[in-house]
């Protein structure tokens, strides 16, 4: 079923993408739907070549194939694990329905922005008078509404008012995050106010005040299955939304959507809305360009009351908006007899009083006001409006406005109505005396009595204090105060309250003082130093709403005080800070924001001179850093800005690479980075500290290809020597504390730092080797420590094993080392072999290099479909390995400095990159195959050469890697590739010569062969074509010496048929019907009992037991472990053989084995009905517990086991068992059966 519905699938897909192809081949795309296009096809090939377990393609932006020769490594790597993360969503997408919206991709679950579209089909309800409908969205949880509203005015007519929006009633909730959608549940609601009498049962017969905003009903829809995606989202989907009628004067709207919410019935008369609604992702240029269709310019935009998720840099995010809500209010009646009908206006005002124009929105669709009016509620004291509109002043106006709210009683007589003035006012102003903005959250206003002109001057009540505190209530207990004397003519009452709610989404104006004196810094320069230390206390949130700014003011404070280093420091810590804040998994969508203001508005031209790498005090900071690495403090913890400043490096690098290239633009004729110049800032972290004798100076010359102590064309000289700086900082000697031996678990971050580019940048035209080669002698750089040492990256490589689906945490670190790897030449590594003061520390470094790398080839950092990562690392790996051996034959060969260890640690690094599945070329496609050998050959022949020249190579040193380097030389000839064989092979006869010369005969390298070759067949090793070419080579080596003729020519017989019975025992075993596996076992047993090698004899007679064992043939496997039994002896020796199987390994005496063998022999034959054979053997063994051991208690049990399978005999019914003689005649049969 699997199988079936995973072929419908891929039919799908590949029907798919051939109706694309035709769009693409059609030619009549405008170029973004084209990209886009292209976007969508390759990701379904990339999710196709998944699904069917191929390889990974990795694709640049404009979705061509990368090509490894002209991308830097870092840049290759991280290609990948996007291209992975991107798949591993995907499939994620599609095996959990329940969690994304049908029809919606990957690109909706990545986006931090999601989207609520919405059209208003129909408005059906009996009103009588114009409506005001104000649609938002609505979080029950929080029992308040989350977006703008969205206004549309209805006429009496039941058309809209604006006759062009017939049928054009849409809206785009936006801003909407990740975190909205996983509220537990989110309502679309909709508050309806009539415009026009104070009761519409009042006759016409007098006349009545209009324009009165009264409440007549509320909407309210369940949208969260939508939002989450588990129910479909269709524009042409219509949802009826019944009306909830006002049943009394005291149903506030607010009250009774909590009311609906909560799935109270109230009977709505079959009046509603049909709405049609759809999610829409990413942000709203994206959306427009996706969905043109459903959202273009005319299509209003409601905000969410608060901010996105992600506040992108640049002129169109900038926002300063405050959303106001009137949340209630208490009056007394005063002199009337009833309770007043309480109407509140809303206007913003300058200090002289004047109405600031067109600032007030009601809502999305709908045209700014000077004055906001409120819902007016018909005689209730206690007043609840939870009415919100944004207040949009321009920021410069800001500073001098303030919002005033005016109170007015509302009579339903128009004559009555006219000649009621203000009663009340209060006011507060938007910026505080500190500069900061209003605070967020509840205000408790004062309200102010007095004459009507009195209350609407300004002079008159902004003196005074706008919001009540608790000193102030004490101060007003009374009923009445007067405020100021006769001076401003107000007066407070305590009878009356009223509170408002506020929200600040502003980009530009914060509520916080420490920010606030940061962004304003030139007001006053003297508390520079100040600011930027109290930056680090600012609430996270509050620093990454005014990134842009922030990082604005940090450089542009380094820029005007770039002829001192006094701010240096703390500007580098604040951006380590704010780094920090990006990395934090709270903040991960601002990394796109920092990217985009490093590309398009960073303009800090000098700033990489201040910062590490350049000239000023950032270098020293980090050479600070490493100083506080080593001075850790009893516990063991390191100094914590160390942590936090490698997690910055990524940015703080990118920051100093953008510097340089604004710098170069403006300065053309200086002596700068050229456009060609690499990007990889690898030797800029050179910390200035006694630990790393490398100067800042010899840093900068390494990475200015300027520099006069570099030539001209010196980039991989600069990351040669760059390497060394790297290796200096990250080794640690092994006989220091062992608190250095391990990275702590919050620093693993610090491995981010390769996010820098590489000198082989994506874009750029790779130069030819030879091109870049410069003079080394001026580059080369001691290197520090004495004695043994090891690297950090060989610990962090060995920490853990590969999953299978994911590279490794490491892998990084080791793309890391393939990039400075593939920038180095032979030059490069003979300076750096010559740096070396001591040929034990250069062994030292050799010896744990092969080891690393032997590690990293075995764990296979990367996944196995990451094909060209693995690839370009092999490609890598082998330029090393070979210049580290021609190190060895220089170095390390001569009798007086040979080194038996480093040899051999070579020869197994060499076998094992031999040997690794990545290179097996005959397992992959032909295809697959004929590419990797165009790219980059067959890396096995090339290895395989090294290794046969460095064993010829090594003359009268070679016996001492024999026997232990017959296995792995076995391993490399057994690869199925006929050139590699027929150059190797030959190696073993020179084995066999060696020892023949030394000793007389070659029976180690038989015995091992012998042994070797068994169990590298049966693993699926070797092949009739190895066989044919083993025998004829090695019996072509054999006559050409005669003192090898002969014992040659019996060996070369002797592996001969042991290869044919191997290759016929893997043959049976591997087939599905196993009627001969007992023959071929039995034929391969005997031939080892014939040439006398009993550890392989026992070996197959475990395993000719287990078959029988398998087939419930208890009386055979009895027999078969009888023949192991009858080599062993009744005494005190140690066993010659090692003993498979589960065996205890107490057993380490010929009696104690043989024993626990015929205890299993009688229970074989006692399952299998034997008994008579059982009593033999339970008669010898009571023969050695009474006359040999004398343990008794031993003999009893025998004893009585014996007895009982004389009773058996007895009285159990049984079959006489009947043995045949079979014989195959014929070629047509197997050899081992003829």
């Amino acid at each position: 079923a699997g199988q079936t519905e995973r072929y419908g699938q891929v039919k799908r897909m590949m029907q798919e993408l051939m109706e694309q192809r035709s769009q693409l081949l059609s030619g009549t795309l405008p170029k973004d739907q084209l990209l886009r296009l292209r976007k969508e096809v390759t990701g379904k090939m990339d999710y196709g070549n998944k699904i069917l377990a191929l390889d990974l393609v990795v694709r640049d932006e404009d979705e061509n194939i990368l090509d490894p020769d002209r991308t830097s490594v870092i840049s290759l790597f991280q290609a990948h694990r996007r291209a992975a993360q991107t798949l591993t969503q995907r499939i994620q997408e599609e095996t959990s329905p329940q969690q994304r919206a049908p029809g919606h991709g990957t690109h909706g679950a990545s986006s931090p922005s999601h989207n609520l579209y919405l059209c208003v089909r129909n408005f059906v309800c009996h009103i009588g008078e114009e409506a005001q409908l104000f649609m938002a969205l609505y979080d029950p949880g929080e029992q308040r509404v989350i977006s703008e509203n969205y206004v549309i005015r209805w006429a009496s007519t039941g058309v809209p008012q604006d006759i062009e929006l017939l049928n054009n009633l849409r809206v785009v909730f936006t801003d909407l995050g990740s975190s909205d959608l996983k509220r537990e549940r989110l309502f679309l609601v909709c508050q309806i106010i009539r415009v026009g009498r104070m009761d519409l049962r009042d006759s016409h017969s007098r006349k009545l005040s209009t324009g009165l905003r009264r409440p007549f009903g509320i909407s309210v829809m369940d949208i969260t299955d939508i939002t989450k995606g588990t129910c479909d989202s269709d524009e042409d989907k219509q949802h009826f939304i019944p009306v909830h009628l006002v049943a009394a004067d005291g149903d506030f709207l607010h009250n009774m959507i909590r009311k609906a919410v909560e799935g109270k019935d109230i009977n709505h008369k079959g009046q509603g809305l049909w709405v049609s609604l759809k999610m829409l992702w990413g942000d709203l240029s994206q959306v427009r360009r996706d969905h043109p269709h459903l959202v273009d310019r005319s299509t209003a935009v409601a905000r969410k009351l608060g901010y996105p998720e992600v506040i992108m840099p640049g002129e169109c995010d900038v926002r300063n908006d405050i959303y106001l809500t009137l949340v209630q209010g208490e009056f007394d009646k005063g002199n009337k007899k009833t309770q007043k009908n309480v109407e509140v206006t809303v206007c913003v005002c300058d200090e002289a009083g004047n109405v600031v124009q067109n600032v007030i929105h009601a809502g999305a669709g709908d045209s700014p006001t000077s004055h906001y009016r409120s819902v007016v509620y018909y005689q209730q004291r206690h007043q609840r409006w939870m009415e919100t509109l944004k207040i949009a002043v321009p920021i410069e106006d800001v500073h001098r406005t303030h919002l005033r709210f005016t109170f007015r009683h509302r009579s339903s007589s128009d004559s009555k109505d006219r000649s009621e003035r203000i009663f009340s006012m209060a006011f507060v102003r938007l910026m505080r005396p500190d500069g900061t903005t209003l605070r967020d959250g509840e205000h408790d206003l004062v309200l102010y009595k007095g004459d009507s002109k009195k209350l609407e001057d300004a002079s008159a009540y902004l003196s005074l204090p706008s919001e009540r505190s608790l000193s102030e209530s004490r101060l007003l207990s009374g009923s009445s105060f007067r405020v100021s004397g006769a001076t401003s003519g107000l007066a407070v009452s305590t009878r009356d309250s009223f509170q408002i709610s506020t929200l600040v989404c502003s980009t530009k104006l914060t509520q916080n003082v420490n920010l606030l004196g940061l962004l304003k810094w030139r007001s006053k320069p003297s508390l520079i130093c100040g600011n930027l230390q109290k930056l680090m206390n600012v609430d996270g949130g509050e620093v990454i709403k005014f990134l842009q700014d922030t990082l604005d003011a940090l450089f542009s404070i380094m820029m005007e005080h770039s002829e001192t280093d006094i701010y240096d420091t703390l500007v580098f810590d604040a951006l380590v800070f704010i780094v920090g804040l990006v990395a934090d998994r709270k903040f991960q969508h601002f990394n796109t924001v920092l990217e985009a203001y490093i590309r398009q508005h960073f303009s800090a031209t000098l700033a990489y001179r201040c910062l590490p790498g350049g000239c000023g005090t950032g270098r020293d900071r980090l050479g600070q850093l490493e100083w506080g690495w080593d001075r850790q403090d009893g516990a063991g913890t390191p100094c914590e800005a160390l942590p936090r400043t490698f997690k910055a490096l990524e940015y703080i690098f990118k920051f100093i690479v953008r510097s340089r290239h604004l710098f170069s633009h403006s300065q053309p004729s200086s002596q700068c980075w050229s456009s060609q110049c690499p990007q990889e800032p690898a030797a800029l972290a050179v910390p200035s500290s006694p630990r790393c004798p490398h100067s800042p100076q010899c840093a900068s010359s390494l990475w200015c290809p300027r520099s006069p102590q570099c030539p001209r064309s010196t980039p991989r000289c600069g990351l040669a020597a760059g390497s060394h700086v790297l290796r200096c900082s990250l080794t640690r000697k092994t006989r220091q504390s062992p608190r250095t031996s391990h990275v702590p678990s919050h620093q693993r971050g610090a491995g981010k730092a390769h996010m820098a580019q590489p000198p082989r940048t994506r874009g750029l035209p790779c130069e030819p080797r030879a091109a870049l080669t410069p003079p080394v002698t001026s580059c080369h750089l001691p290197l520090r420590g004495q004695g043994a040492s090891r690297p950090l990256l060989a610990k962090r490589a060995r920490g853990a094993d590969h999953s299978g689906g994911t590279p490794l945490p490491q892998s990084h670190y080791v793309a890391c080392m393939a990039a400075i790897l593939s920038q180095m030449d032979k030059d490069h590594y003979s300076a750096y072999i010559q740096a070396f003061p001591s040929r034990p520390e250069l062994m030292d470094v050799l010896m744990e290099t092969f080891i690393l790398f032997k590690d990293l080839i075995g764990k296979t950092v990367y996944p196995s479909d990451w094909v060209v990562m693995n690839m370009v690392q092999n490609r890598e790996f082998l330029h090393a390995i070979n210049q580290f051996a021609t190190t060895l034959t220089k170095m390390f060969l001569s009798d007086s400095n040979f080194e038996l260890q480093l040899w051999n640690n070579y020869f197994h690094l060499a076998v094992a990159f031999l040997t690794q599945d990545s290179l097996q070329l005959e397992n992959f496609s032909p295809a697959k195959r004929n590419s990797i050998l165009a790219k980059y050959g067959d890396m096995r022949a090339t290895i395989g050469a090294s290794i046969r020249d460095m064993w010829y190579s090594l003359g009268q040193r070679k016996i001492e890697f024999i026997p232990g380097m017959v296995g792995p030389i076995l391993e490399m000839t057994l690869v199925p590739e006929l050139e590699l064989r027929k150059s190797t092979i030959p190696i073993f006869f020179d084995m066999m010569l060696c020892e023949h010369r030394l000793t007389g005969s070659f029976s180690r390298f038989e015995d091992e062969i012998l042994r070797k070759l068994d169990s590298e067949v049966e693993g699926g090793r070797g092949d009739e074509q190895y066989m044919q070419l083993f025998k004829s080579i090695l019996l072509s080596c054999c006559q050409r010496h005669p003192e090898l003729a002969k014992p040659g020519e019996d060996f070369v017989k002797l592996v001969s048929e042991l290869l044919e019975r191997l290759l016929d025992y893997r043959a049976v075993m591997n087939d599905e019907n196993k009627t001969y596996s007992m023959s071929c076992t039995v034929n391969l047993l005997n031939f080892y009992k014939e040439i006398d090698r009993q550890a392989m004899y026992i070996r197959y007679l475990y395993k000719l037991k287990d078959l029988h064992i398998s087939y419930e043939n208890y009386t055979e496997g009895a027999y078969t472990l009888l023949l192991h039994a009858r080599l062993l002896m009744w005494s005190e020796e140690p066993n010659a053989a090692p003993v498979p199987g589960p065996h205890h390994p107490d057993l380490n005496t010929q009696r104690q084995l043989k024993e626990a063998l015929y205890n299993q022999i009688i229970e074989y034959f006692d399952q299998g009905k034997m008994w008579e054979e059982a009593i033999h053997i339970c008669k010898e063994l009571a023969e050695q517990y009474e006359s040999h051991v004398f343990d008794y208690e031993m003999l009893s049990d025998i004893l009585q086991r014996e007895a009982k399978f004389y009773e058996k005999i007895l009285k159990v019914l049984r079959p006489n068992p009947d043995y045949f003689a079979v014989g195959y005649y014929g070629q047509g049969f197997p050899t081992f059966l003829r």
